[in-house]
């Protein structure tokens, strides 16, 4: 085990709200303790002994406290080899004492940047004696235990009274672990401030942030590990019922709320099977809106997750209570609403009215490899051109952009039918555009015949050849709205002319991978 026993600790800490269940367990043990500025004075005033660094080091506080624990003798203590002789002598020649422990946090930087404080005040929570301390102590976890997270003061407790006043050597490597990570997530928080106050999007060294909000029970698949974590405080969304959250359920959830983030306030609802909406719909009136949705294919969206751009009543449970859904997401719900749909207890419920869209950027992992990109956030970067002889109509023109707003989130090659302002058929992740065209038919053909007959078709990249514009042709579209710029748009735009159908080049592509 490798056993270090503690005789002295140094804590400095901003969060001293833990102190009254360490301290008396040092005491127990009979560990020396050395503090500075704030946590000096609480742990004298709650009535234990305690040694003030400045008398520890002969040195004031200085700098407006900007130094403090920065001095040889407090980081020779910590950094020094136990079994190495020179390390020894050097220590006696100064008459230096080892520290055993380091209990040490950091200034609450992220806290404060949120808080929007003046530029002058939040620099001055961008620690520096703290993080020298953490890393100094994590560096030589062969002799020292650093303690830096609140939350890990009851694991030492429990690590010193097991092992009567010492640590293990598995224990000190764990908490090295965790303190490497925590110093490495703080420096990225003030990094990633910097480049934001200058522009930078894509700077020479990317960090990434993220705090272990839970682990899940698998990833995709069983055999995978997987867990969730948060870039921020909070995830923005709430499981008020049903069981955890699975990997997959997440993923559904988020592309769900981005669709949703597009939508008009208290309008629209979108259901999610796979990562790929299977029907949409922006009504006013929300049942309307979801029966619309669901409409589109009541077949893959068995199972599948609902979002609903506002609060959930008791008349839309009612309806949604016909058709089993893994998760169900809203901006609240009705008192009465829960009671209806609580009664599943195979369903999820979650709230997501804080959810706001954050994320900038794009990852993508592979190998050895990251690729990043700017999220993809807009509609149209250019004007709309109608290419075509015939013009939309201002009914056909509205439903187009929200056709074309639906395609954003399908996976490519993505073709989206729609009847108004709702989806009627949807062909997603065909190698394909053709086979994408066939699918969306089909599945139009089959659940919304109705409106297939002059309805309106959205494409995410252009046409590479007239056979897809001729499938959406032959089976009732009327209107195409389309990135453009294939070498064959002659062609496109001849068969549009030919059939009689209006078409618009948006000049704006939107694969999703």
């Amino acid at each position: 085990m490798n056993l270090k026993k503690i005789k002295r600790a140094i804590i400095s800490v901003s969060d001293k709200s833990n102190l009254k269940i360490i301290l008396p367990v040092l005491k127990k043990y009979g560990i020396e303790i050395i503090s500075s500025g704030g946590t000096f004075n609480k742990i004298k005033n709650m009535k234990y002994q305690c040694i003030n660094i400045s008398n520890y080091t002969g040195l004031p506080e200085m700098l407006d406290g900007r130094i403090k624990t920065l001095h040889p003798k407090v980081h020779a203590g910590i950094l020094n080899i136990r079994q190495n002789k020179k390390h020894k002598k050097d220590l006696i020649k100064n008459n230096i004492p080892n520290i055993d422990l380091v209990i040490v946090d950091l200034y609450p930087f992220e806290k404060k940047l949120k808080e929007k404080i003046k530029l002058k005040k939040l620099i001055e929570y961008i620690d520096i004696g703290g993080s020298a301390l953490i890393r100094a102590a994590a560096k030589n976890f062969n002799d020292v235990t650093v303690i830096s997270n609140i939350n890990d003061y009851f694991s030492l407790i429990n690590e010193i009274k097991m092992n009567r006043g010492s640590t293990s050597l598995k224990f000190r490597k764990l908490m090295s672990a965790k303190a490497f990570g925590l110093t490495a997530y703080y420096d990225s928080s003030v990094s990633n401030w910097l480049n934001s106050e200058l522009d930078i999007k894509f700077p020479e060294k990317e960090t990434l942030q993220g705090k272990l909000v839970k682990k899940l029970r698998y990833g995709e698949n069983p055999h995978q590990k997987a867990s969730l974590y948060s870039i921020n405080d909070n995830l923005d969304i709430e499981k008020i019922h049903g069981k955890e959250l699975s990997y997959n359920n997440y993923n559904d959830i988020y592309s769900a709320l981005l669709i949703l983030e597009t939508f008009k306030k208290k309008e629209g609802a979108v259901i999610i099977k796979h990562a790929n909406p299977c029907g949409a719909s922006i009504e006013n009136k929300q049942i309307k809106s979801y029966k619309n949705a669901l409409a589109c294919d009541p077949v893959s969206a068995f199972g599948g997750v609902l979002a609903i751009n506002s609060m959930i009543t008791k008349n839309l449970a009612t309806e949604l209570n016909k058709t089993f859904f893994e998760v169900i997401i809203s901006r609240g719900f009705k008192k009465d609403a829960l009671k209806i749909l609580k009664k599943r207890k195979n369903i999820r419920l979650v709230n997501c009215s804080n959810f706001v869209f954050k994320n900038e950027r794009k990852y993508l992992f592979f190998g050895n490899s990251l690729l990043i990109q700017d999220s993809d956030k807009i509609l149209f970067n250019r004007k709309l051109k109608v290419v075509s002889k015939k013009k939309p109509t201002n009914k056909q023109l509205a439903s187009l952009k929200f056709a074309f707003n639906i395609c954003k989130f399908v996976k490519s090659n993505a073709i989206v039918l729609a009847h108004e302002k709702t989806t009627i058929g949807i062909g997603a992740g065909q190698p394909s555009r053709l086979d994408s065209c066939k699918i969306a038919t089909k599945k139009a053909s089959e659940f919304s015949k109705d409106k297939l007959i002059n309805s309106v078709a959205a494409s995410d990249a252009f046409f590479p050849f007239p056979d897809g514009v001729e499938q959406l042709i032959e089976n009732g579209v009327k209107a195409i709205i389309q990135p453009g710029g294939s070498i064959n748009d002659h062609k496109i735009i001849k068969a549009a002319n030919d059939a009689g159908i209006a078409m618009i080049f948006t000049s704006t592509r939107h694969f999703n991978h």
